[in-house]
């Protein structure tokens, strides 16, 4: 029966969403949005970041995860300086009703240490949606945020070697 809810929920919760265009972002002042981590902290983003630079990997389905841990990889090996939160977004009414399923899955997955760096926006969702677009869905959003939450870098075509160097040189690395 529990699976049988989900897949529901699921079902309803991409099958009720709208697309939006993808949208070139640079140079715009990302929208000023709360999430919770999965320590149950609520972080306003992107007024809450405290670093010259923010870097968010924004998913907005559950097969983005892999596009996110290919960056998040990339990141690690080539010893990139920057703070970096997933930002799980998933915006509507039936996510929001089962956000607390939602955010224990992704706890159960996840190590604990790493809680802090993973804001699920549920409320806020449409308008980080609408800001970048979600064609192709699968693709994490990389957004790098300067110190006044105006996006200095995007990219949303998935992972590759040439969008991490780019990324790390608007870093300086």
């Amino acid at each position: 029966m529990r699976i049988f809810i989900l897949i529901l929920v699921i079902f309803l919760a991409t099958g009720c969403s709208t697309i939006y265009s993808n949208q070139t972002v640079t140079g715009k002042a990302f929208p000023s949005v709360s999430g919770q981590s999965l320590e149950k902290n609520t972080i306003n983003i992107p007024s809450d970041f405290k670093g010259d630079f923010t870097l968010l990997l924004v998913g907005y389905k559950q097969n983005s995860q892999f596009d996110i841990d290919r960056w998040l990889i990339g990141l690690d090996m080539t010893s990139t300086k920057v703070d970096v939160y997933e930002i799980p977004t998933l915006p509507g009414l039936f996510p929001r009703m089962f956000s607390t399923m939602i955010d224990n899955g992704m706890r159960k997955g996840i190590p604990k240490d790493l809680w802090q760096g993973v804001i699920t926006v549920y409320e806020d969702g449409e308008l980080i949606k609408t800001f970048t677009g979600n064609e192709k869905p699968n693709n994490a959003r990389v957004l790098l945020l300067d110190k006044n939450g105006v996006v200095v870098y995007f990219y949303d075509e998935g992972f590759s070697v040439t969008a991490l160097n780019q990324l790390r040189s608007v870093l300086g690395q």
